[in-house]
């Protein structure tokens, strides 16, 4: 019986599928490229503890919390699928999206997602962007330390979202519902 021959977006989903990165590093597969990234430093974890504090304490939907979660998202950039990590994963409690959840999960059910920019800052702005636009998130949190602000992006379409809404450190950036709160950044630095 003949095979179907694999395209080039197969093979590539196959070989990141099989990769065995070391321990701390994290795989992903954007847009067609495999981005692997180093363990995150002091002050990207710091982004990132703020910014789940408030959503737990805060937040006027209680929220679960996953940090690194694996979300399959959906094809874009000449990629059969996107394989995402995002810093953190915001879903509904009431939902229970992570309990029985596969390593990659689907992205239906999540809030919010949050990146931390690292030593590649564009994929974080551009190309993740899109692939949680293409996945409907409805809302991306994305902490740019170039730049000093925090954006959030809503109102997914397509493969972006169509509105974005910027702060500078130190303003607090308005977190519509389920969220319904001003997330605080006087304290990051």
């Amino acid at each position: 019986m003949p095979h179907e021959p694999l395209t080039q977006a197969d093979v590539l989903l196959e070989g990141f599928l099989a990769l065995d990165t070391p321990e701390g590093f994290r795989a992903e597969l954007i847009e067609g490229e495999i981005v692997v990234t180093p363990p995150p430093d002091g002050d990207h974890e710091g982004y990132i503890s703020r910014i789940v504090r408030q959503v737990i304490k805060r937040s006027r939907t209680d929220m679960d919390v996953s940090g690194n979660k694996g979300l399959k998202l959906k094809s874009g950039g000449g990629c059969t699928k996107n394989h995402a990590i995002p810093d953190c994963t915001f879903a509904p409690l009431a939902l229970g999206l992570f309990f029985g959840a596969e390593p990659w999960m689907p992205c239906e059910g999540v809030a919010m997602v949050a990146e931390v920019t690292s030593n590649k800052p564009d994929a974080d702005r551009e190309a993740e962007r899109r692939c949680y636009a293409r996945g409907g998130i409805p809302f991306y949190l994305l902490v740019d330390r170039d730049t000093s602000s925090v954006t959030l992006f809503s109102d997914p379409k397509n493969d972006d979202y169509r509105q974005a809404h910027t702060m500078p450190f130190g303003k607090p950036l308005p977190l519509p519902d389920p969220f319904g709160f001003d997330l605080e950044t006087s304290d990051f630095v």
